[in-house]
């Protein structure tokens, strides 16, 4: 049996009409022969309301409890949907992650898939049924429900997919693919027909919201068949695939804009060796990740460190930081949310310098202030006043001329 799965996000599942909607387009799926996997998110922002409601409660809630129930509006969603489905008359089952087989780590609220036990689907489709899953979801070893974090329902899917080693995985959400950059900041961004697996992943890591990157980062390894697609059209999408046609040609996917972060600074740590090594490590054990670093040198034989994290870890980080400061003798911890990491993600932009300085030409006839810089073998980001990052997406945007990609005219040596 050819296997397809298929995610909706909440945005696709937000009313009963939609859910309705997406049930149709399930069934147009089966009558063409395959085996039907969804995976669906909780409808709308039910997440937001659930933690909006948690936070009332208990501003301090344990991450065990958080993911009890957060994992409810995943479970609203399937029943849903799963009756929709059986009002059209086709025989269907929902089921939860751990109903299924995910199998994750003890890590609440971010945790990662270690197994996936495909019988039960299997046998489920074996019968003729429809098999809509609980995204965002798994259990760990003591059967505790765990949540796999923000867009964890796109891992699901692509985890799924490659256990049931079904022929594609489609993604389908508010938008008709991956665009050069967000349409809402940018009118002018033009849809991607195809991207590589490396560039959607950093575009992913860099705020751009479409696909979730530990999806990605399993697509690739497995060489899972990915497609973003609208589940308000019947338009083809953006494959996410391997290597891409023209691979050789110098070229930019795209603009990427993460509010989403803040900037952490310890002051005035004393310059000794070892010292990077203890401040990172700590952050590390809790689970946090560490994006942008930079150390500044100051007189008196000290440093101030700079890094930037997720919004949500923040105050966690803080706090870690501070007990750490006290430890090294350092002076103190600043942070600040006003802050947006602006990228721009392409192939082969190491070998060429001109990208970095049109990037930042653009950013300066904008007389926007660049407070950190990092850069990788496809990607340059830069931080930016959160205030000033709409602002230099356009810009950059149009310095690129992406909505006609001129620059991928430009070979590689």
């Amino acid at each position: 049996m050819k296997i397809i799965v298929q995610k909706y996000g909440g945005s696709s599942v937000a009313d009963s009409n939609k859910i309705k909607n997406v049930a149709r387009r399930i069934i147009k799926s089966k009558k063409k022969g395959y085996g039907v996997v969804v995976v669906v998110s909780a409808m709308g922002d039910t997440t937001d309301k659930l933690l909006d409601m948690a936070y009332k409660i208990n501003p301090h809630p344990s991450e065990r409890e958080l993911d009890m129930l957060l994992s409810t509006g995943e479970q609203v969603s399937i029943s849903l949907l799963a009756m929709a489905i059986e009002a059209l008359n086709e025989p269907v089952i929902s089921l939860t992650g751990g109903q299924v087989g995910i199998l994750t780590d003890d890590i609440h609220n971010k945790a990662r898939i270690l197994k996936v036990d495909s019988k039960r689907i299997n046998k489920e489709l074996q019968q003729g049924k429809i098999v809509i899953v609980a995204g965002f979801q798994g259990i760990n070893n003591n059967n505790d429900i765990t949540t796999l974090g923000r867009g964890g329902s796109d891992t699901t899917a692509v985890a799924l997919a490659v256990a049931l080693q079904a022929e594609k995985c489609e993604i389908y959400t508010d938008v008709e693919g991956v665009y050069t950059a967000d349409p809402r900041i940018v009118p002018e961004a033009k849809m991607l027909s195809e991207i590589s697996y490396d560039e959607m992943l950093e575009m992913a890591n860099l705020g751009a919201k479409v696909l979730h990157p530990r999806s990605v980062e399993l697509a690739k390894n497995y060489g899972v068949n990915l497609i973003v697609r609208s589940s308000f059209s019947s338009n083809p999408g953006t494959v996410v695939k391997g290597e891409i046609q023209l691979e050789n040609i110098m070229r930019i996917s795209g603009v990427t804009c993460d509010k989403k972060i803040a900037k952490v600074a310890v002051l005035e740590v004393p310059d000794k060796p070892g010292i990077a090594c203890h401040v990172f490590s700590e952050l590390a054990s809790a689970n946090i990740n560490v994006d942008m670093i930079i150390q500044s040198i100051r007189r008196e034989k000290v440093n101030d460190i700079s890094f930037t994290v997720s919004e949500d870890d923040l105050d966690k980080t803080v706090k870690i930081m501070e007990n750490t400061a006290k430890k090294l003798g350092a002076m103190g911890v600043e942070f600040d949310k006003n802050v947006a990491k602006v990228s721009i993600v392409g192939a082969g932009m190491a070998s060429k310098a001109e990208f970095a300085k049109t990037m930042f030409q653009a950013l300066a006839e904008e007389n926007i202030n660049i407070q950190m810089i990092s850069t990788s073998e496809i990607k340059i980001s830069c931080l930016v006043s959160q205030t000033e990052a709409d602002r230099a997406v356009r810009s950059i945007h149009k310095k690129f001329k992406l909505n006609g990609f001129e620059i991928e005219e430009k070979e590689v040596g």
